[in-house]
């Protein structure tokens, strides 16, 4: 069995920074990738960022230059540092795994169970 384990959310005013973090435990080969989606009430869940193993980054356009996503492969574990943040990224920040429990396969996405980040006016 997998869990993926988020911390880090909170409350902070606009202009601020927080860092969140999502380590995953269990039987694991390989993640890949490992990232971040958000929801915000009333919408859909949508693209933060996301990170292979190898380092390649996928960012949705809006999160580039604020947002930075990191991974710590040895802990099976992923940060977003995220800056100069503005009351619109208020959401439920979930994360994301693509996990190998073997080498052969098969995969399986995986959810962490949310943090919420609100920002303050």
């Amino acid at each position: 069995q997998v869990q993926l384990v988020e911390s880090g959310g909170g409350l902070v005013q606009a202009g601020g920074s927080l860092r969140l973090s999502c380590a995953a435990s269990g039987s694991i080969f390989s993640i890949n990738p490992m990232g971040w989606y958000r929801q915000a009430p009333g919408k859909q869940r949508e693209l933060v960022a996301t990170m292979t193993s190898g380092g390649s980054t996928d960012y949705a356009d809006s999160k580039k230059g604020r947002f930075t996503i990191s991974r710590d492969n040895a802990k099976n574990t992923v940060y977003l540092q995220m800056n100069s943040l503005k009351p619109e990224d208020t959401a439920v920040y979930y994360c994301n795994a693509r996990i190998w429990p073997t080498k052969w396969g098969p995969e399986y996405d995986y959810w962490g169970q949310g943090t919420q980040v609100t920002v303050s006016s």
